[in-house]
């Protein structure tokens, strides 16, 4: 019985939770039976199989054995059998008739596998049978007019694919032309001799991540080139929240089948990767089927460096022409080491053009000196040396730590030539910051917005990567035209949903020892308690926007940063944040929130900052107090000086009058594809010059 015991959880371990297909039959002759044999012969339909465990909804009468006898069963396909196959029952609710049950399968054979993945295949082709979970597209109805032209100006400019579909054929075609003024596109017909056939026409562009499907009318064939009118409507259409890319040559996926090691080593050709799946070519005999565990994985590249995944099958594709079938994997890494170099395969795949900063550290110090950022910071003349060796210090460190850090640069022949960095600062709160661009143009010819874009692109799917991402943040200058133009304009229009926020915010750089000197007879300022903190953590809520206090950690379980200080010890950094309060008579009536980074993580000091929240009438009155309770925290920690964060404008006068206004900007995790399709078409760059004979 324990030998029983240990193959059906090695059975299990096979497979994730929704395995295999779920079954919809149209007619009762189409679907698959359970016959069990045990106590009763009994007949109850299929509705989810694979080679690992079967669900079925008992007949009215059915009796089901007990969970913990082993028993046999056959499959009827439509007069087909296969069996008999062993299981045991591992789910049954015996308070309602007719619930479904599920059996977990214990030694299938090799050929029992095959003839349950023939039946499914079968059902699959015929419409009958879904992956378990099979993720639905999203699409989108797209009618603003402006929205439209943004669109396929970066469809155009951009030179990205496109596909005619008509009935029975399939084209290429590309938008070679984007006549502005006379609200025409001129796309143009890339199959050799073909001919564009009857309007109206179904075309379909590929953007940054998304497919845009169209209809239009044909205003004028001249030669190759067909002439549309600007369409009033278009199909937005997304399969996956992650972009997916080629893999490199030679790129190959190892592994042994969990449940048939008699078929030995299996390796494929990797067709495309994201940060948590890749695409396989398999063979019609990999005998592989949704939630399949492919664990140990290895990725082995031309070279023969590799790495250890564990795979999860999600989608297995139709035999094709050239009898090969695409497997999709969902894929995490095994262990810290396995995800640094994965992180950095899948984002030299994702965007060629940039690096991580690592290696380019001098060069990176060279270009913020050059570009004018220290200047823009504030960060003092004196300083900036000092900070040199804990900036390149750190960033060895983060480059080793890549689900805390990104830092993105885009080389070329002079150095570098931009940057932007990202740091998981809070539990579920990626911050991006320190953008800069050499002055001048870079050597060889690169459109205008490339750079831009491949840095946010580079970056911000590196944050999306992140399993626990919720949030991503930024602070930049209220009147900086590019953040106006790519962050504030996005943002601002989806903040009545919650999934954004813009917050206006003074920042300003104190020292620790320099005391207030102001005198607060009957105040007193310490460290909250365990109640006082859950009690400021309820009035944040009360008092800040929610996407506020999930993205800056301001919850009751998370106001100390407890989990996300951990991963960054166990980094070798440094992460803290302690609640101070104001008591007067006992009561509570205001906090300094103070938290620090490991020096270096940022240059412009965004994670060592006091925050003031007055939490009862004339707690405001205590801010200077808190504020030398602040110091002597970061005083007691080395720290020089700390960044004061004043986000009401009443509490403006504890800063210098120069002070400059800045702006705190949130976005949600959901809207981060669509923001990223938005950063693609608002740095595009000129559109191409008429043609000679349009």
């Amino acid at each position: 019985m324990r030998e029983h015991q240990e193959t059906a959880t090695a059975t299990a371990l096979a497979a994730g939770t929704y395995s295999g297909y779920s079954l919809h039959a149209h007619r009762p002759d189409q679907g698959i039976n359970l016959i069990l044999s045990q106590p009763g012969i009994s007949s109850s339909r299929v509705t989810r199989l694979s080679p690992t465990a079967v669900w079925a909804l008992a007949e009215p009468g059915t009796e089901l054995p007990p969970r913990e006898r082993p028993l046999q069963v056959l499959l009827d396909d439509n007069g087909r059998t296969i069996g008999p196959l062993r299981g045991e029952i591992f789910w049954s609710d015996p308070r309602h008739q007719n619930a479904p049950f599920g059996i977990q399968f214990v030694d299938v054979t090799l050929e029992q596998g095959r003839q349950i993945l023939s039946a499914l295949d079968v059902a699959s082709r015929e419409g009958r049978a879904l992956p378990a979970v099979s993720p639905r597209p999203i699409e989108e109805a797209l009618v603003d007019p402006e929205r439209i032209r943004s669109i396929l100006k970066a469809v155009c400019v951009m030179k990205h694919q496109g596909l005619l579909r008509q009935l029975g054929r399939t084209m290429r075609v590309s938008l070679e032309y984007f006549d502005v003024e006379g609200s025409q596109l001129h796309w143009r017909l890339e199959e050799p001799g073909a001919q564009w056939g009857p309007a109206p026409h179904d075309i379909e562009v590929v953007g940054y991540n998304s497919a845009y499907r169209l209809r239009v009318p044909a205003r004028a064939v001249r030669g190759e080139r067909l002439v549309t009118p600007i369409p009033r409507q278009l199909w937005r259409v997304r399969h996956r929240s992650q972009r997916r890319v080629p893999a490199p040559p030679g790129l190959q996926a190892h592994f042994h089948h969990p449940l048939w090691r008699e078929l030995g080593a299996r390796a494929c050709d990797v067709l495309d990767v994201s940060f948590t799946g890749l695409s396989l070519s398999g063979a019609p005999d990999e005998l592989v089927f949704p939630g399949l565990i492919l664990r140990p994985m290895e990725v082995r590249d031309a070279r023969g460096e590799s790495l250890w995944l564990r795979g999860e099958v999600r989608y297995v594709g139709e035999t094709n022409a050239d009898g090969r079938r695409m497997l999709g994997v969902q894929v995490t890494p095994l262990s810290a080491e396995d995800e640094t170099r994965w992180v950095r395969l899948v984002s030299h795949c994702l965007c060629p053009n940039t690096r991580g900063g690592e290696a380019w550290l001098e060069p990176l110090w060279e270009l913020l000196a050059d570009s004018g950022y220290f200047q823009l910071t504030g960060l003092p003349a004196e300083r900036v040396e000092a900070e040199r060796a804990l900036f390149l210090d750190t960033s060895r460190r983060a480059a080793q730590a890549p689900q805390l850090f990104c830092q993105t640069v885009w080389p070329s022949e002079r150095g570098v030539e931009g940057t932007l960095s990202s740091v998981r600062a809070y539990r579920h709160g990626w911050l991006i910051h320190q953008l800069a661009r050499r002055p001048g143009k870079p050597p060889g010819h690169v459109p205008s917005g490339q750079i831009l874009r491949d840095l946010h692109v580079r970056t911000l799917e590196h944050a999306q990567s992140d399993a626990d991402f919720r949030w991503l943040m930024a602070y930049a200058g209220e009147h900086h035209p590019l953040f106006e133009r790519l962050h504030l304009t996005f943002a601002r229009a989806h903040e009545a949903s919650g999934d954004a926020a813009v917050m206006p915010v003074r920042m300003a750089t104190l020292r620790s020892d320099t005391p207030s000197d102001v005198d607060a007879p009957g105040i007193e300022c310490g460290p909250a308690d365990a109640e006082e903190r859950v009690d400021v953590a309820l009035e944040l809520a009360r008092i800040r926007p929610a996407a506020y206090v999930d993205a800056l950690d301001l919850t009751p379980e998370r106001l100390e940063l407890r989990g996300t200080a951990e991963a960054w010890r166990a980094a070798g950094l440094e992460r803290e944040r302690q609640v101070l309060v104001a008591r007067h008579e006992g009561q509570v009536v205001a906090a300094a929130l103070v938290e620090l980074a490991q020096e270096g993580a940022t240059l412009s000091g965004l994670l060592d900052t006091v925050r003031l929240f007055p939490l009862a009438p004339g707690g405001e009155d205590t801010f200077p107090t808190l504020l030398d309770e602040a110091r002597a925290w970061y005083a007691a920690r080395e720290r020089a000086t700390f960044t004061l964060v004043v986000e009401r404008e009443e509490d403006e006068v504890l800063l210098e009058a120069d002070s400059p206004r800045q702006c705190l900007w949130l976005l949600s995790a959901r809207l981060l594809p669509e923001f990223l399709e938005y950063v693609s078409e608002a740095t595009v760059g000129r559109l191409p010059p008429t043609p000679p004979d349009a």
